[in-house]
C-alpha cells in the first residue's frame, strides 16, 4: 500500500515524537507504526533495511526511517521521514542549549547537572555492557576491542584511523559469511540496479552538504566553517553510533578545539539522553556551546544550524544513493565481515568513552601518564563521593530496579539539586 504525503507526514510526525529512549526503542516504534499497524511495509522490509543502515555511518534509526521514507514514496517521502525524525528533537535541543548556556553557571542548575552526569556514566556503561554481550563472539572479536581500547585510551590515537584498522582486519579476516537475514530471506540481486540514477543523487546531496560550509569560508565565517569540517569528518567516522564517536567529539571539542569543558560535554550527552530522536543530537549542544563561546547567541545560532547540516545532510546522502542497492548490499560477505570487526571496535571505543567520563566525573584533579603514554590518571585525593554516591544511586535506579532512563534522570536530577542544596 502506498501512502498519500499527508498520511506518510502524519504518521512519520508521530514516530518522531515519540522516538526516546535510544536505537532500540526507536526502531521498535517505526516496527509498530509501519509493519504492524498498517500495511506499509513488511517484516522482511524492515529488517533488510535495518541491516543496512547498520553498514553505514551515522544514526541507524534515523537513517532507517529514512529509508522507510524513500520506499514509500520516493526521495520526497525520505526526506520527509528523515527530517520529521530529526526535528522534534533539534528543537527540543535548541532550546535547552540556549537554556543551558545562559543560566547553567548557577549554583541550583550546575547541582542538578551533577546528577545527570551521574546516571549518564551508568548509561554510557549499561550500552557497553549489552554491546559486548551481543558483539563479542570470538576470540578475534576480543581482541579487536582491547586493541582499539588501548589505542585509543593508553595512546590517544586518532578515532578515524582506529575504525579504518578495523575495518581492514574485518575485510582480510572474512571467513566467508554472509548476513544470516539477507541468506535466509533475501532473494540477493545479482548486480546492483540504478547506478545512474544514484551518481545522480551523490552529485545533488554532495552539493547540498558542502555548500553552507563553502559559503562559511568564502564570507570569511571561519568558526561556522571549522564547526562545519569538524562535523562532515565525524558525520563520515560515525560507525556504531552516538556512543562510538563521542570519545573522539570529545577529545577534539574539550582538548583540541578547547570549545566546552569535559563537564559541558557530560551535560550534553544527559540533554540528548531527554530529548526524542536520534542521539547524535549531542552534536548540536556542542555546536552550540562552540559558538556562544566566540561570538554570543547570534553565532551559537548559527553553528548549531551548521552542525546540524553537516551531521545528517550526509545520512540522506548514503540512503538515496545506496536505498535501490540494499538488497545486493546486504548480502556482501566482506561488507557485513567488515561491519561486524567494526562492532567490535565500538565496544573498545566505548569503554575507552565510559573511562573518560568517570575520570572527569570522579576526580577533581588528573596528572599526565608517563611516556609513552599519552593518557590522564586520576589525584586519588581529589575524588569527588558526592559523585560516585550519586552514580550509585542511578545504578540502582537503571541496574536493579530497572527504571526507564527519562524518570531515572529526573530522579538524579532532583537528586543532584538535594545534595546541593544540602553541601551549599
Amino acid at each position: 500500500m502506498r501512502p498519500t504525503i499527508a498520511d506518510l507526514t502524519r504518521v512519520f510526525a508521530r514516530i518522531g515524537l515519540m522516538s526516546f529512549g535510544g536505537p532500540a526503542a526507536q526502531i521498535a516504534v517505526m516496527h509498530r507504526e509501519l509493519v504492524d499497524n498498517r500495511p506499509w511495509l513488511n517484516e522482511r522490509q524492515l529488517l533488510n533495511a535495518l541491516s543496512f543502515c547498520m553498514l553505514l555511518p551515522g544514526p541507524e534509526a534515523m537513517q532507517l526511517c529514512t529509508y522507510a521514507g524513500w520506499r514509500l514514496r520516493g526521495v520526497l517521502g525520505g526526506v520527509i521521514a528523515g527530517l520529521l525524525f530529526v526535528l522534534p528533537g533539534a528543537a527540543l535541543m535548541l532550546a535547552l542549549a540556549y537554556a543551558y548556556a545562559t543560566w547553567g553557571q548557577t549554583p541550583i542548575v550546575e547541582a542538578v547537572f551533577n546528577g545527570i552526569k551521574a546516571a549518564v556514566i551508568i548509561v554510557v556503561i549499561q550500552a557497553l555492557y549489552r554491546l559486548a554481550r551481543k558483539t563479542l563472539k570470538h576470540a578475534g572479536d576480543w581482541s579487536v576491542a582491547i586493541l582499539c581500547f588501548a589505542a585509543l585510551f593508553l595512546f590517544d590515537m586518532p578515532f578515524p584511523l582506529v575504525i579504518l584498522g578495523a575495518a581492514s582486519y574485518g575485510l582480510v579476516r572474512n571467513r566467508g559469511a554472509r548476513s544470516k537475514l539477507a541468506a535466509d530471506t533475501v532473494e540477493a540481486q545479482t548486480q546492483p540496479a540504478s547506478l545512474p540514477r544514484s551518481l545522480m543523487q551523490v552529485a545533488i546531496w554532495l552539493a547540498l552538504w558542502w555548500l553552507p560550509i563553502a559559503a562559511a569560508a568564502a564570507f570569511g565565517a571561519d568558526t561556522l566553517a571549522e564547526i562545519g569540517l569538524f562535523f562532515s569528518k565525524l558525520a563520515v567516522v560515525s560507525f556504531g553510533g552516538a556512543y562510538a564517536v563521542l570519545a573522539y567529539m570529545a577529545q577534539e571539542a574539550v582538548t583540541t578545539q578547547g570549545w566546552i569543558s569535559p563537564a559541558q560535554m557530560m551535560d550534553g550527552l544527559g540533554l540528548a539522553e531527554t530529548t526524542p530522536g536520534p542521539l547524535i543530537l549531542v552534536t548540536e549542544f556542542v555546536g552550540y556551546m562552540a559558538g556562544h563561546r566566540v561570538g554570543g547567541v547570534g553565532l551559537a545560532l548559527a553553528a548549531a544550524f551548521m552542525t546540524l547540516w553537516a551531521t545528517f545532510v550526509p545520512c540522506f546522502l548514503w540512503i538515496f544513493a545506496a536505498a535501490p542497492h540494499v538488497e545486493w548490499l546486504t548480502t556482501r560477505p566482506r561488507l557485513t565481515s567488515a561491519l561486524s570487526a567494526i562492532t567490535a571496535a565500538v565496544v573498545g571505543v566505548i569503554a575507552n568513552l565510559s573511562l573518560w567520563f568517570a575520570l572527569h566525573v570522579f576526580f577533581n584533579q588528573t596528572t599526565p601518564a608517563p611516556a609513552p603514554f599519552a593518557t590522564s590518571l586520576p589525584v586519588l585525593h581529589s575524588v569527588d563521593l558526592a559523585a560516585l554516591a550519586l552514580s550509585g544511586l542511578a545504578a540502582v535506579l537503571l541496574l536493579w530496579r530497572g527504571l526507564a532512563l527519562p524518570v531515572t534522570l529526573l530522579i538524579m536530577a532532583a537528586a543532584g539539586a538535594g545534595l546541593g542544596v544540602v553541601s551549599g
